[in-house]
């Protein structure tokens, strides 16, 4: 038996206080808070008063064939597939050294990264949910990672490909996207119809559906069509940005997830540049959403430029205190058991509880009062194995 302790325990709704997390096979088995002694025979981790236990945090949208430089379709291109594997599993390795104990994978090329996913937890790599290549439009955003149709026929084979292959969710290009050439991220590229296809058939399957959404006809026509997530959110227009309140009240009022794309390290890389001239009109729109009641997890686009490597959304957290209008201890929640419902994952993620998953992260200092202090990692363990 493997037994923890801290000053403080969260628990991904609250603080505990000083508690002791007991784990077995892999998941949590008990949690005390009287300050009982552990059974004898344990192995006993103490990291002391000024220490905090968290559910391991979720990343709601990475990207873990991207290598972050700065030209990730060229380093795709240029990476065979038995390579391209190696770095995912680099990309995921480095995330979980930061405390992100789950991924959602929202695009790779080949379903590689269903490689790396399933199967018995390891210390070395977090629980990844994958979609594989995400459906787009001939030559449209991302066609690159090799998901292309368009037509009901089509768009239903696509739904039932990822199915069989075993995906976790089905990732759709709703819009198009800044990191692909001779695409418009404000313009959509399925209509309703079409966007009512992929979502019926992927409920079908038992599979929820996430949409990339730029452009505010590409968000309203996602939330029409059922989407269980909504990526990025911005509300391009072709030189600015335009969100109708009445849309933002929409998105809060139907409880489609909203999966705010945040983080950056703090190193001087600039995001995009059309992405860096229209932030603070994309953050305020964010924070008008979260104002009106809608659901918001972080999802950090974690790989697509140098400003996002794959441990980033640590990071992250801080914007949703600082410019979302987060709390602390909601900006833990967003990143521990919000996220683990949005997808897909309640119960066994995002939670420090009886029958969880064991997978947490120690931080030194109180995040509930700085929420930097989750970039202070102490330790990580995944599965109830020590990975850092």
């Amino acid at each position: 038996m493997l037994v923890l302790r801290a000053g403080q325990v969260f628990n991904g709704e609250r603080s505990l206080g000083q508690a002791t997390v007991l784990i077995e096979d892999g998941k949590i088995c008990d949690l005390d808070t009287s300050g009982a002694q552990p059974p004898e025979g344990a192995d006993v981790f103490d990291f002391g008063s000024n220490a905090c236990l968290l559910p391991g945090l979720i990343d709601a949208h990475v990207h873990l064939a991207f290598d972050a430089s700065a030209d990730v379709v060229k380093s795709l291109a240029d990476c065979g597939d038995i390579a391209l594997v190696d770095h995912i599993e680099a990309a995921a390795i480095r995330a979980l050294n930061a405390g992100v104990t789950t991924v959602r994978d929202l695009g790779d090329r080949n379903y590689l990264s269903l490689k790396l996913s399933g199967g018995v937890p390891s210390a070395r790599l977090p629980h990844i949910v994958a979609a594989g290549p995400p459906i787009t439009t001939t030559a449209g955003h991302c066609h690159f990672l090799g998901g292309e149709a368009e037509g009901g026929a089509a768009l239903r084979a696509a739904v039932l490909e990822r199915a069989e292959r075993g995906c976790d969710v089905i990732k759709v290009m709703v819009s198009g996207g800044n990191l692909t050439a001779g695409s418009r991220p404000h313009e959509s590229q399925y209509d309703l119809a079409a966007l009512r296809i992929v979502v019926d058939e992927a409920h079908r399957a038992g599979l929820p559906a996430a949409a990339h959404v730029h452009g505010a006809r590409a968000v309203a026509d996602a939330v029409e069509a059922g989407f269980d997530t909504l990526e990025h959110v911005t509300f391009f227009t072709a030189d600015g940005v335009d969100a109708d309140p009445t849309l933002l009240d929409r998105i809060a009022a139907s409880g489609v997830v909203v999966s705010v794309t945040v983080g950056n390290m703090p190193n001087g890389f600039a995001p995009h540049p059309a992405i860096a001239q229209r932030m603070a009109a994309i953050v305020a729109n964010h924070g008008r959403m979260f104002r009106a009641g809608a659901t918001m997890v972080p999802g950090t686009d974690a790989g697509v430029s140098p400003g996002k490597p794959h441990d980033v959304l640590p990071y992250a957290l801080r914007t949703l205190v600082e410019r979302i209008g987060m709390t602390p201890l909601q900006a833990l929640r967003a990143a521990t058991s919000l996220a683990a419902s949005a997808i897909g994952l309640e119960g066994a993620k995002g939670r420090i509880a009886v029958g969880a998953d064991a997978d947490v992260l120690v931080v030194r200092g109180d995040p509930f009062a700085d929420i930097g202090s989750v970039t202070n990692v102490e330790a990580v363990f995944r599965a109830g194995l020590r990975a850092r």
